[in-house]
């Protein structure tokens, strides 16, 4: 059913040996005759090894996160991937829609119907990714091979581990357990207490930072007011819940700072009078979907799930927007409104120039009802695959407490819970984090 293309092999300045590898692959795998898209992905080789050795290494797959994020493109390897590459070779995937695999975005479905857009779009889930990796395995002639699953990339995992389990010498998870049963509203309903800590906390680390962004607030309603909106270097509107968005920043350990520094230069001038360039940039680059639209029009479908494991409430309809009534600090019309995590609203997509074509798509998708199943949980309760996964104590994205669930869910499956990290704590000591959780599952 798939296709291969021919790869190419280069080395890295620290002689890291890639590989590209291309496969064509239906767009819908329950119609194989139809459409056909590409995915692409690259093979890594560590220095240590001469191609005779790297021919003897097992092979590692990484699932990055998302939705709709493209694989690493590390300049030499580091972190969990240096780590790594003392075991394995690495094919690190572009899903479906992202990268150099054949784009998903306004372009591509111009001329489509909202109705057929979102009916496109339900073909970009984990179950279509995970038929996509099993082309690769098959291209790569292997007939088992280990998985690394960050964040969205867990979620994949589990899907993995639910379709086709018998591909899989073992299974590590970061910050990656997916809810396997419920609405997508319980995901948001600890998300939003996740986040109501992390925002205390980040303004109890840095106090002037409330006033910073309280001051802008203020700045973006008299301007709004005025009928003259604050408008970013890309043309569209600054509003207080586009804002808010830089409260993805907190979702790491490092990043935290970085939000600090881009508060720091908000305006232009002492008076604050005026907005600077410097921020509104920043504020740009951090909130603009542009790089992955994906992330956004599909966010909350990656919760879809039948009626009978949602309490018969198939839709998400919205669900982050629904919840935050529940959590009125993260109104934009709050006195001091707390900024936002993983909670895409209407307005987001709407307001944003490279997703605002998609604007009826998304409110078609909130209301789909008929999800397919992305996780067999009688497969995943006699699971015989060696898996591992690190749960963050204070993941802001994926919830503690939702992820000892499904652990509890899952079969020989340890648990690492760890406090020192936040959700992308792979970017932070990835080598630490893999060695560990590699250990709980045998070293090849």
């Amino acid at each position: 059913m798939s296709t291969a293309v021919e790869t190419q092999t280069r080395t890295l300045l620290d002689g890291t040996a890639i590989t590209d590898h291309r496969i064509e692959v239906p767009l819908d795998w329950d119609h194989p005759d139809a459409e056909r898209i590409s995915v692409y992905a690259r093979g890594f080789r560590g220095s240590q090894h001469s191609p005779e050795q790297a021919a003897a290494l097992p092979w590692l797959l990484f699932l990055q996160g998302g939705p709709g994020g493209k694989g690493s493109r590390p300049a030499r390897l580091s972190g969990w991937m240096q780590e790594a590459a003392k075991d394995f070779r690495i094919l690190m995937l572009d899903q479906r829609g992202t990268g150099l695999s054949t784009a998903l975005n306004r372009q591509r479905l111009r001329g489509m119907d909202p109705q057929s857009q979102a009916a496109y779009l339900r073909l970009f889930r984990a179950d279509s990714i995970i038929r996509d990796v099993e082309a690769f395995r098959e291209h790569l002639g292997l007939s088992s091979w280990s998985v690394l699953g960050q964040s969205f990339g867990g979620f994949c995992t589990l899907t993995y581990l639910s379709l086709f389990p018998e591909s899989l010498d073992r299974a590590l998870l970061t910050g990656g357990l997916a809810p396997l049963t419920g609405h997508a509203d319980r995901v948001y309903e600890h998300t939003y207490a996740k986040m109501t800590a992390r925002n205390a906390e980040y303004f109890q680390r840095y106090p002037e930072d409330r006033e910073r962004v309280d001051a802008v607030v203020a700045h973006l309603r008299g301007r709004a007011a005025e009928g003259d909106p604050v408008r970013l270097l890309d043309g569209s509107e600054l509003t207080v819940s586009r804002l808010q968005l830089l409260g993805m920043l907190m979702g790491g350990n490092t990043r935290i700072d970085s939000l600090h520094y881009l508060l720091e230069e908000a305006f232009a001038d002492h008076a604050g009078t005026e907005l600077s360039d410097t921020f509104l940039a920043g504020v740009g680059h951090q909130i603009s979907f542009a790089a992955n639209p994906l992330y956004a029009v599909v966010h909350e479908s990656i919760y879809g799930q039948p009626a009978e494991q949602t309490q018969g409430r198939g839709e998400t309809g919205w669900a982050a927007l629904r919840v935050r009534d529940k959590f009125p600090a993260f109104s934009p019309e709050a006195e001091s409104p707390l900024l936002l995590g993983e909670m895409i609203l209407p307005e987001h997509v709407a307001l944003d120039p490279a997703l605002a074509p998609l604007a009826e798509t998304a409110e078609v998708l909130a209301g789909v009802e008929d999800w397919n199943r992305l996780y067999d949980l009688e497969q995943l309760g006699r699971n015989t695959v060696p898996a591992a996964a690190a749960v963050y104590t204070d993941d802001v994205f994926v919830a503690r407490e939702l992820s000892l669930e499904t652990a509890a869910a899952v079969a020989n499956l340890t648990v690492w819970e760890t406090a020192d990290f936040h959700h992308d704590g792979i970017g932070d000591d990835g080598a630490q984090i893999f060695s560990t959780l590699l250990e709980r599952t045998g070293r090849p």
